[in-house]
């Protein structure tokens, strides 16, 4: 070990020995939330502006698909490396970095003049978002002691949940008060005020330092991004066409070779070692098949609201309120409550709820279907998504040392949006496939099997949930396993 590393861990051990001055909860709630609702926001501000972007731009149905993707990919793509980076470097160090290019990116996006410089703007606003969302959820849980946990990850999730409500009304009210560049523009302030507040309130911690697998993100990043791009070009190019059927296969063997690769590595990016853990891993296939079902389901039924039916942006968003809604309300309560019923019922009861609402609104999709046949599915699809949110936090991290936490939390960050990528792109290539188009007369029909495919997904998913374990799984209080090396959390005042 050189001199400089020397110093460097000793450095570490002294501060995370060093007794730390207690920070108000909420103040530690409000630093690590903050940049997570403007990530969480602006994802589904950008779903809310599709048909307008579609009309002022005149983007592609393709295009559209790559404004929502090349976020969601670069943010998968580069989630790994960065919960890496934040653990060498310094968790608040990294995070503050994410809060910044996410800011660079929403200034670049609001400047855009066509799709492709949108579409680049999306990936840099991606790159930021890795560094925030599974930061977040770790700087959140080393700040916060272990008795309070539950509590600060059910609000945590509420303020994802909060996102998820207000980002489509938010959208909607500025595009129609003004364009759809502000709805990257009110991105910049916020930033501005997320990094102070980060800087003066959660502490720089550290995981274990170790190098960075840099083969190991360029093999996962192109792979999932081979597949991604042959899945989004199958309907134009054709499903049995040379082109599309070795992209395909490049991006399986390549993410047969990534985990080859972890599996190998002394410093992987995502340790397999974690998938022993039955709660994390049934948690992680979980999430990947929610955001899957979901999330692809909200594309498709966002744009139905404004192409078939005609509502503006606002209007389409004030009609989603009753889905939205929900989860900003039922996640808190779902997090308060899950160490005394467990993270398997409320997870279950989720994706059963969410499932079936999909499937409703699908069998309801019609052009003369009226509003108020969609209340209620919204309202039980907004209570699914309210219960999967904090619920599946706390089982991701229910067995793991805080040593873990960021790790654990990028894998999950990576396979949930890997699972908004895909669910994008096959529901939209289902759409495509049966003849769908961005008018009136040629949605509803093909829209319907895309929905149909997202409520199938989520019930099976409801299927996998049922193998978590009984209780909470494991230790609800997320104290360390057993030989877990763990830094010293930071006591939080009430």
């Amino acid at each position: 070990m050189t001199e400089s590393s020397s110093l460097t861990t000793a450095r570490r051990e002294r501060s995370a020995l060093r007794p730390r001055r207690p920070r108000p909860v909420a103040l530690v709630i409000a630093a690590a939330s903050l940049p997570m609702f403007m990530a969480t926001l602006d994802n589904l501000v950008m779903t809310n502006a599709l048909p307008v972007l579609h009309r002022e731009m005149g983007a592609t149905i393709e295009q559209l698909q790559w404004f929502v993707n090349a976020y969601t990919l670069a943010f998968a793509g580069a989630i790994l490396v960065a919960s890496a980076l934040g653990d060498r470097f310094g968790r608040r160090t990294v995070f503050v970095l994410g809060i910044a290019l996410f800011g660079a990116g929403s200034l670049l996006a609001a400047l855009s003049a066509d799709p492709g410089q949108l579409i680049a703007a999306r990936a840099v606003q991606g790159l930021g978002a890795a560094a925030v969302m599974p930061l977040s959820l770790a700087l959140l849980t080393g700040a916060v002691p272990a008795a309070r946990r539950p509590l600060a990850i059910g609000i945590w999730g509420g303020v994802s949940g909060l996102g998820v409500a207000v980002g489509p009304l938010i959208g909607g009210a500025i595009m129609e008060g003004w364009n759809w560049q502000a709805i990257f523009w009110i991105n910049v302030p916020v930033a501005v005020i997320a990094i102070p507040l980060a800087v003066l309130v959660l502490a720089n911690d550290f995981g274990a330092r170790m190098r960075i697998d840099v083969p190991g993100a360029v093999l996962a990043a192109a792979g999932v991004l081979a597949l991604v791009h042959a899945i989004v070009r199958g309907n134009d190019d054709g499903w049995d066409s040379v082109g599309v059927i070795a992209e395909l296969a490049l991006g399986g063997v390549l993410v047969i070779v990534f985990l080859l690769w972890q599996w190998r590595s002394s410093a992987p990016l995502m340790p397999l070692r974690l998938f022993r853990d039955r709660s994390f891993s049934i948690t992680n296939v979980v999430g990947f098949a929610f955001s899957f079902g979901t999330f692809g389901s909200v594309f498709i039924l966002i744009q139905f609201l404004q192409v078939v039916k005609g509502a503006t942006p606002l209007e389409a968003a004030v009609q989603t309120m009753p889905w939205t809604l929900a989860p900003m309300v039922v996640a808190p309560i779902a997090g308060i409550v899950a160490p005394r019923v467990g993270t398997r019922v409320l997870l279950v009861g989720g994706l059963l709820l969410q499932g079936v609402a999909l499937g409703w609104l699908a069998a309801l999709l019609s052009v003369d279907v009226p509003y108020a046949a969609l209340v209620t599915p919204f309202i039980l699809a907004g209570v699914g998504m309210g219960l999967v949110f904090a619920p599946s936090a706390t089982a991701l991290l229910a067995t793991l040392g805080l040593v873990d936490h960021a790790k654990a939390s990028g894998v999950n960050s990576t396979l949930r949006e890997l699972g908004v990528a895909l669910g994008t792109a096959v529901m939209t290539a289902v759409f495509v496939g049966a003849g769908g188009q961005l008018l009136p007369d040629h949605y509803v029909d093909a829209a319907r099997p895309a929905v149909f495919t997202g409520a199938a997904v989520l019930l099976v998913a409801t299927l996998i949930a049922l193998r978590l374990p009984a209780g909470t799984g494991g230790h609800t209080d997320g104290e360390p396993v057993a030989g877990a090396t763990t830094a010293a959390p930071e006591p939080v005042s009430a």
